[in-house]
């Protein structure tokens, strides 16, 4: 055979196939390093409270272990090939939660709060196996759009019918239980707006050439404005109705970054922070309770001042400039001096006063590395909607953890939101744990369909 008949031949044979690898060991390893990471925050609570490691170090380390070796059994079988980080971020930030709970609950002999949280938190793993099994494609949520944001709305309304706590219209309390419908409402919404946006992102994008231009920025107009101004009067009236800043915020943020990564049209950006401003201040000014809090953040120390003690967000500032760079130590803060509000909105006190800004920022780079890999696995799909999907979860994340923080450092007025996975809440685990499942059948499709075309 001739030079030049070999190298035909040598064109004509097909490369082989280069087979990802599928990383389930590199999970399984990050997974024990997180429960040994949150066992042994529990154990030094212990020491630094009792001098002596807790009795049910041992239990509280079976069931953690147990429930996170479930969670990665269930990934191994049904998304062989889903990202190795979501997994274990998921299982030490609950983790860091259950300790941070337990650790509060020793300062309230009459309020133990970690157990339920422990339930909970099966509940939601519960959940979360169920969807990675059950659920083979998260295209077929598509079908059900309608159905979802039906279902969303009646759950933000539920609460309207059940007496105010705290001055928020966001629980329904039955039976000695408590949920927080917003909470599963989010999910709802978001695979909504994946759906709508992922079907009229064409008309969306093409009307939008026609913008009103102000300097360098370009505003949408015309019937363009439509879905964005019923969704922002949508929060609104969530805002008034049931007095919840953090929830309002989130839904509309949610919407329009979505309505963003769509279109591609940075005019979408200045009209929600526009409207966005227009409705909070509008809000603000005429609902009480809104206004109390602005007040409080803008003047926090006006209650020390007027001779009646530091209210919850002066405790609060007070908790994290007493953590310094490196913590007082587990067990060793004080921040249990913010009040009711301690295991829940203001947990991040805690982990400021005793992990110390070292560990707040390790905590938010855990945060930050959730929110990346959920927008990584939905920026190597092609397909619309499994894209918005998953870029509207981790937002949701995203969102979320910057309106509570904001909130408790002062940054924005406070929320009425759980910190995913660290507070207090049975709602909020159990939709983090299904959040998280549905970002890793997305990055398990991800990845899955480059495997598919380098086999073929």
């Amino acid at each position: 055979m001739t030079k030049a008949g070999t190298t035909l031949a040598a064109a004509r044979t097909p490369a082989p196939a280069v087979r990802l690898p599928r990383r389930r060991g590199i999970e399984l390893a990050l997974i024990v390093l997180a429960v040994l990471l949150s066992v042994y925050g529990y154990c030094a609570v212990g020491l630094a409270r009792r001098g002596t490691v807790p009795p049910g170090a041992a239990g509280y380390g079976a069931g953690l272990s147990v429930l996170a070796l479930v969670t990665h059994l269930a990934v191994r079988l049904r998304a062989p090939y889903a990202d190795p980080l979501l997994l274990p971020i998921g299982v030490l930030l609950n983790g860091l939660g259950l300790v941070l709970i337990y650790r509060l609950d020793l300062e309230t002999p009459a309020d133990h709060a970690a157990p339920a949280q422990l339930v909970w938190s099966t509940l939601g793993v519960a959940l979360f196996i169920g969807v990675v099994l059950y659920l083979r494609d998260h295209r077929v949520l598509q079908r059900y759009a309608y159905v979802c944001v039906v279902a969303a709305l009646g759950l933000l309304l539920l609460p309207i019918l059940f007496p105010a706590v705290n001055g928020a219209r966001i629980w329904v309390r039955l039976a000695g239980f408590s949920i927080q419908p917003s909470e599963f409402a989010k999910v709802l919404l978001a695979v909504f707006f994946a759906a709508y946006l992922a079907a009229n992102r064409s008309a969306l994008a093409h009307a939008g050439r026609q913008v009103w231009r102000f300097r360098r920025i370009q505003l949408p107009t015309g019937r363009v404005l439509g879905p964005v101004v019923t969704i922002w009067l949508l929060s609104v009236g969530v805002l008034v109705l049931e007095r919840d800043l953090g929830t309002s915020l989130l839904f509309f943020g949610l919407f329009v970054v979505l309505l963003y990564v769509a279109t591609g049209r940075t005019g979408w950006i200045a009209v929600g922070l526009l409207l966005a401003v227009f409705g909070a201040a509008g809000v603000g000014h005429l609902e009480p309770h809104v206004h109390g809090r602005i007040e409080d953040w803008l003047h926090p120390f006006d209650t020390i001042e007027a001779g009646r003690g530091p209210n919850q967000l002066s405790q609060s500032l007070f908790a994290f400039a007493a953590g310094g760079v490196l913590g007082t130590g587990l067990g060793r803060g004080h921040s249990i001096l913010i009040g009711f509000a301690a295991k829940s909105d203001f947990i991040l006190a805690t982990a400021g006063e005793e992990l110390g800004l070292a560990g707040l920022s390790a905590i938010f780079l855990l945060y930050g590395l959730l929110v990346e890999r959920g927008y990584r696995a939905g920026l190597a799909l092609r397909e619309p909607f499994g894209r918005l999907l998953a870029v509207g979860l981790a937002s949701i994340l995203a969102l979320q953890v910057f309106v509570i923080a904001g909130g408790v450092t002062g940054l924005i007025p406070l929320t009425g939101m759980a910190m995913p996975f660290l507070a207090q809440g049975g709602s909020s685990v159990v939709t983090n744990w299904a959040m998280v499942a549905l970002l890793i059948k997305v990055s398990d499709s991800a990845r899955s369909q480059y495997d598919g075309e380098a086999a073929s």
